[in-house]
């Protein structure tokens, strides 16, 4: 697979897939738009000192990264499980300049890239990581969820991953009271996911996106 990396708009990298001509991150500020999709549109929601994540997307690592940190910031222990059928070559991950944008970034960025995939890894005290290579259309869901950051690539690009049978599935893996949060707002993307069983509400999505997506399992 193809792949260059692309400074984005905050100055943090992003990775260009040059086969389907589509960016990991928001080509506006990768870091910016991860932070306000999935953490401050998500993790922030829920009310609890334990959480479960589910990722759809590993990709270059950048949203465990910032959630390890969250974590540690608000004296979260988190167990984070992400999924990806096309892991990025190393060489790439070495290159990504997301750490140094925090505290210990470097150093947290390659302890999660250093964890073997399939093995759950206890990155720190407060942070477990099971990295999944597997395509999630044939993969079977091994427990629930408070939080799911669904993170595909875009529908066009990658239309089986937003469509009614995927969303039923991450409804079924989601905990009573979960949520579900996307940076995508389109309107079939929403009606798939409200025909899975979702609530479903529009809210502001990462500058300059006007709009995002967060579901809902009521």
């Amino acid at each position: 697979m193809a792949q260059k990396i692309l400074v984005t708009g905050d100055n943090s990298h992003s990775l260009m897939n040059e086969e389907i001509q589509e960016t990991y991150h928001s080509i506006h500020g990768a870091i910016e738009e991860s932070t306000h999709v999935f953490l401050k549109s998500g993790l922030h929601l829920i009310q609890e000192k334990n959480i479960s994540i589910f990722e759809l997307g590993f990709g270059t690592g950048l949203n465990a990264l910032i959630t390890l940190l969250e974590a540690k910031k608000l004296q979260l222990n988190i167990q984070y499980h992400s999924i990806e059928k096309f892991p990025v070559e190393h060489y790439l991950i070495k290159q990504l300049n997301y750490g140094s944008f925090f505290n210990d970034g470097d150093f947290w960025f390659d302890m999660i890239h250093h964890c073997k995939w399939n093995i759950a890894s206890q990155c720190s005290s407060m942070f477990e990581l099971l990295k999944i290579q597997n395509d999630f259309l044939q993969y079977e869901p091994i427990q629930q969820y408070h939080l799911i950051y669904f993170d595909a690539f875009s529908p066009d690009k990658s239309p089986e991953l937003w469509s009614i049978d995927s969303f039923k599935k991450t409804f079924n893996m989601l905990m009573p009271g979960g949520i579900l949060v996307t940076y995508c707002a389109k309107g079939i993307v929403r009606r798939n996911m409200e025909a899975a069983g979702y609530k479903v509400e529009r809210i502001p999505g990462a500058p300059p996106k006007k709009e995002m997506l967060r579901a809902s399992k009521i």
